[in-house]
């Protein structure tokens, strides 16, 4: 977006020219970040560049000569003005097919494009466009490991079973309802799939998954989360979570957010030994009464704990409890200790 505030290529297109060709001529990488350009007419473009960058300008169409860098393995044209037809040339940039990294983020996308024609692919990037439709991903190749497809109008999840180099999904703030298509996510290590409209649980027998984010969605219980016992990071918080359940195989949980539901108590995690973050705040939990029992496992583990907007707080001796509780407690609320 225009802040108002120029950049030198835009105030003087020569400027442009003079900053690029001072950069290192030995270096690979070209960074045209926030020149304002409109195209790359006034830009060379070196034979031997393997990333090209070209993030925060004012693109609407893709320069043939990038069809020609046979050394590319970053390509990075987020927050631009692409549309469709400005990226349907890619699918016949053959010299380019070893791109590694495909940053379309921020732009005027309304469908996955075709990008068959990369066989190396490892991340690809289509957050914050107006795609409503994940077809087209069938095409991608297997080979992907990170797939961001976040703030879009994506609907279903699908066209992703032959992803099982995959190691981080990202779909938030999407209009996605069901959990489905994950049971060939063999290596996914991250699940983003907060600000949805989710109201169960299912990752389809995922075991390795180390990272879980379903925050604001329509969840009222915790149930579906026991086999996964890798996860080392679980993000619920904004859903309608009445009861917390399903926990106490997490072993490995070091960061656990349920604030903002409707708990009344805080249960099912005293064997959690590795817990040392646990937000409970803006919930119903009335009374510190037996919380030391239910937190048992992670007294000497835990560093920071959130327990604000509860009545609990409201109690005298509220953060003395917590501290005779938790001995290296470092963080109680917006308190924090040395």
């Amino acid at each position: 977006m225009d802040d108002g505030v120029q950049s030198p290529a835009a105030r003087d297109p020569d400027v442009a020219d003079l900053d690029i060709a001072h950069d290192d001529p030995s270096s690979t990488l070209l960074d045209l970040t926030s020149y304002q350009l409109h195209d790359l007419d006034s830009v060379d473009l070196p034979p031997y560049l393997t990333e090209l960058d070209l993030t925060s300008n004012r693109l609407s169409a893709l320069d043939p000569r990038i069809a020609h860098l046979s050394n590319l393995k970053k390509l990075s044209l987020r927050q631009n003005l692409i549309t469709d037809a400005a990226v349907e040339s890619l699918s016949t940039w053959h010299a380019i097919s070893g791109l590694e990294e495909l940053v379309l983020r921020d732009n005027q996308l309304r469908k996955i494009p075709d990008v068959s024609i990369f066989k190396r692919i490892l991340v690809f990037d289509v957050s914050f466009n107006e795609i409503t439709s994940l077809h087209g991903l069938c095409q991608v190749s297997n080979t992907l490991k990170e797939l961001y497809v976040s703030k879009n109008e994506v609907t279903k999840i699908e066209e992703i079973d032959h992803f099982h180099e995959l190691q981080i999904l990202e779909l938030g703030s999407n209009k996605l309802r069901v959990m489905e298509n994950l049971q060939n996510l063999a290596n996914l290590q991250e699940l983003w799939l907060g600000r949805n409209r989710i109201k169960a649980v299912n990752l389809c027998g995922l075991k390795c998954i180390k990272k879980i984010s379903l925050q604001s969605n329509r969840l009222t219980s915790m149930i579906g989360f026991e086999s996964c016992i890798a996860l080392e990071e679980l993000y619920l918080s904004h859903n309608g979570i009445t009861k917390m359940e399903g926990l106490s195989s997490l072993v490995n949980l070091r960061v656990l957010d349920v604030s903002s539901n409707k708990l009344t108590s805080v249960d099912d995690i005293q064997n959690l030994t590795q817990l040392e973050d646990l937000w409970l705040n803006d919930n119903q939990i009335e009374s510190l009464e037996g919380f030391a029992e239910a937190v048992a496992g992670s007294r000497e583990k835990l560093t920071t704990i959130y327990l604000e907007n509860n009545p609990c707080v409201k109690l005298p001796e509220y953060s003395a409890i917590l501290k005779q509780i938790f001995p290296n407690i470092q963080q109680i609320d917006s308190n924090v200790f040395c």
